[in-house]
């Protein structure tokens, strides 16, 4: 691990540290990050794939293809009428 000591710093109303491009690079980071707090550290990481991020896409190309059958068919509701709600 390469660990650095840095100085906290006064940016505005808040305080924060500066991160050395070498350690950005390093983790292929460029613009957000997650943060969280570990027991007595400050943890950075990578924001995560947002999760169904490719979904619209993908169910475009689903229906383009012309596989998109209903698999459990048409769900019909007639006779819902005789229900007591």
């Amino acid at each position: 691990m390469n660990f650095m000591k840095t100085t906290i710093r006064r940016i505005g109303n808040s305080q924060g540290v500066l991160i050395p491009k070498p350690f950005l690079t390093q983790l292929g980071l460029e613009n957000e990050i997650e943060m969280d707090v570990e027991g007595d550290a400050i943890v950075l990481r990578k924001p995560r794939a947002i999760v169904r991020a490719a979904w619209a896409e993908a169910s475009k190309a689903v229906a383009a293809s012309g596989e998109d059958a209903l698999v459990l068919g048409e769900l019909g509701n007639a006779n819902d009428g005789a229900l007591e709600w």
